[in-house]
């Protein structure tokens, strides 16, 4: 996986998707955000997939378990950047986004975890 950035703002991780997800990447993706919630716990956890050209089952399971394990140390998650043709793709796949939340935008996602909706 290229371009993963992790950010802190206002108490919420920020993950910026790039590129395509593989084994070590996503492995390693999931090990920073736990070691970042672990350091300081967040409210949240904000997965952009702006920069994905396409998901898969697999990229669409690998956002689903690290949501899962973010919820475990106590993060909501929230996707966003999820153009139509993903969302069409992932409904065709009869893919169920359990665990994590979608939002249109990054100002939306932050609003959802500030007010706590």
């Amino acid at each position: 996986m290229r371009g993963r950035a992790i950010l802190r703002v206002r108490g919420v991780l920020l993950v910026s998707l790039e590129g395509d997800l593989h084994d070590a990447g996503v492995a390693d993706l999931q090990e920073a955000i736990l070691c970042a919630l672990e350091g300081a716990p967040a409210r949240g956890v904000v997965v952009d997939l702006t920069g994905i050209e396409l998901v898969d089952t697999y990229t669409a399971r690998a956002v689903a378990q690290t949501a899962h394990m973010a919820r475990l140390m106590g993060a909501r998650t929230i996707v966003t950047g999820m153009r139509p043709e993903i969302a069409l793709t992932l409904t065709d796949m009869g893919f169920a986004a359990s665990g994590f939340e979608a939002a249109l935008d990054l100002d939306d996602a932050l609003a959802r975890l500030e007010r706590g909706s």
